[in-house]
């Protein structure tokens, strides 16, 4: 049996560092997915993501559990393998072909709005004042961070916004309808499963960009780049991310997920010389205090 959302402080101050540590893996993958994608098709990289973390998922499920789902579960298991993982990587890079990586953080603050609206519309969880003025100040936060009037239109990048924002509603279905699941699953099991099904669907679409790959020609770099890709923004924080959920909600993973704008910023000022100003320190500010009120409210109540 998993522990209670709420059971203890200590517990609590575990999944909040869960989370963190889950967007921090999340927000790394733009800057690190960079110096890989100067020599490898975004396709191709999606497939190699799964391709190599899905085997790593399921040996360390094996090991821990030892658990098959019944047939009633590996259903659901098949459906939130296509939201979180085919869907969620197959329409973020079609978007990207599209439209631009600014447009794309843009508008990935609206995943914390999407979940909250499909949690309260399942009654899967309850709203609450608190709750959505820190999912609202969270959303702000990024937007100020991110600087909206850096947003372009235009007629395919139209296109490439509605596939973003597509991605940012399956990515938030699958963060509410997991968590009944994780209630007799283990966020191990739910994890290596999700991918199994998921996993599946992304090398239908990636096979035949993988196969065009000269992977004798890549360098140390882009090995080094794909492996921190598959063991960190992959297996570790799908695996962190799942546990946080388990033991809070799907409202405040969501709500985790502003930050990524924020961490990405970060690293790219450290790791790529990119500029980081006030805005971006203000959308911080805000989205922190966001998430501090959505923390309150999902403390104070159970899921």
């Amino acid at each position: 049996m998993n522990d209670g959302p709420h059971s203890t402080p200590r517990t609590q101050m575990k999944v909040h560092a869960a989370l963190l540590f889950a967007q921090l893996g999340f927000g790394g993958f733009p800057v690190v997915g960079k110096v890989v994608l100067a020599h490898l098709d975004p396709l191709a990289l999606a497939g190699f993501r799964v391709l190599a973390a899905t085997p790593i998922l399921m040996a360390i499920a094996w090991s821990v559990d030892r658990v098959i789902p019944n047939r009633r579960d590996l259903l659901r298991l098949a459906l939130l393998g296509f939201l979180g993982v085919a869907a969620n990587q197959l329409l973020f890079i079609q978007g990207l072909h599209f439209t631009t990586a600014t447009n794309a953080a843009l508008l990935l603050p609206a995943i914390p709005v999407f979940a909250a609206a499909v949690a309260i519309f399942l009654r899967i969880e309850r709203a609450s004042l608190r709750r959505i003025a820190g999912i609202v100040l969270s959303v702000v936060g990024a937007l100020v961070m991110l600087e909206p009037g850096r947003f372009q239109a235009g007629d395919l990048t139209f296109v490439g916004n509605l596939l973003i924002l597509a991605n940012c509603l399956s990515y938030a279905i699958f963060l509410v309808l997991m968590r009944p699941l994780l209630e007799r699953l283990s966020a191990v099991t739910v994890t290596a499963w999700a991918f199994v099904f998921g996993g599946a669907g992304v090398l239908l679409v990636t096979t035949p960009a993988l196969v065009e790959v000269d992977y004798g020609a890549l360098p140390g770099s882009a090995w080094a780049g794909l492996a921190f890709i598959v063991l960190v923004p992959t297996v570790l924080s799908y695996l962190i991310n799942t546990w946080g959920v388990a033991r809070s909600s799907a409202s405040l993973a969501a709500t985790y997920t502003t930050l990524q704008p924020l961490i990405t910023g970060f690293l790219a000022f450290f790791l790529l010389a990119e500029r980081v100003g006030w805005p971006q320190i203000a959308g911080g500010l805000l989205i922190i205090g966001g998430l501090h009120q959505v923390a309150r409210a999902s403390n104070s109540s159970t899921t």
